[in-house]
């Protein structure tokens, strides 16, 4: 009897288990990712690569170009920095400020809610990375989109940034969610 009544609660825990188990799976989450990237550029001017003389359109009326060969970052050009001579250079420390906006909510309720950021409080000054050095843990949090724009812009510049999760903070990606960024970057901390 004991036996029986056992198999009978395990039997029980399963199908309790399975009936409460309606998390996506992670394409899902990866589809519902690109729609809602989609559905954010749809209502932009999208270009599908860098300018081959690196010259971007800038401003709040400027396209989004698409920075990552697979589509993880877009970026529009609000303030271009000085390109020619202000470039960030290998392992040089650079400061940011940022907010950042879950598109996911965005696509599914319309609400544009800050997620996170620093941007416009002064408690947080110091988010920086080291340029290019991922070897850092400092740099590494940040994911590789965040470095993007440094990599055709001067230091001083300001962007929008789309990020998918795999190019997002590195103990964020198995959530998969895409983000809108304002980021202004800096050489010293602000």
């Amino acid at each position: 009897m004991k036996n029986y009544f056992s198999i009978l609660l395990g039997l029980l825990a399963l199908t309790l288990l399975a009936a409460c188990n309606n998390d996506q799976s992670y394409a899902d989450r990866l589809n519902d990712e690109r729609n809602s990237v989609n559905a954010f550029l749809a209502d932009h001017n999208v270009v599908m690569s860098i300018p081959e003389d690196s010259v971007f359109l800038v401003g709040e009326w400027a396209p989004y170009y698409r920075v990552d060969p697979d589509g993880n970052v877009y970026m529009q050009v609000l303030k271009a920095g000085d390109r020619k001579n202000d470039r960030a250079k290998v392992g040089e420390t650079i400061y940011f400020r940022y907010s950042r906006y879950n598109l996911s909510t965005w696509y599914a309720d319309g609400s544009w809610r800050i997620y996170s950021g620093n941007e416009n409080t002064m408690d947080d000054l110091s988010c920086s990375f080291n340029f290019k050095d991922y070897s850092l843990p400092s740099s590494a949090q940040w994911g590789y989109g965040l470095q993007y724009p440094l990599l055709f812009l001067g230091v001083e510049c300001e962007v929008n940034l789309i990020i998918k999760s795999q190019f997002g903070f590195t103990n964020e990606i198995s959530y998969v969610l895409p983000f809108f960024y304002h980021v202004r970057y800096f050489h010293s901390q602000i």
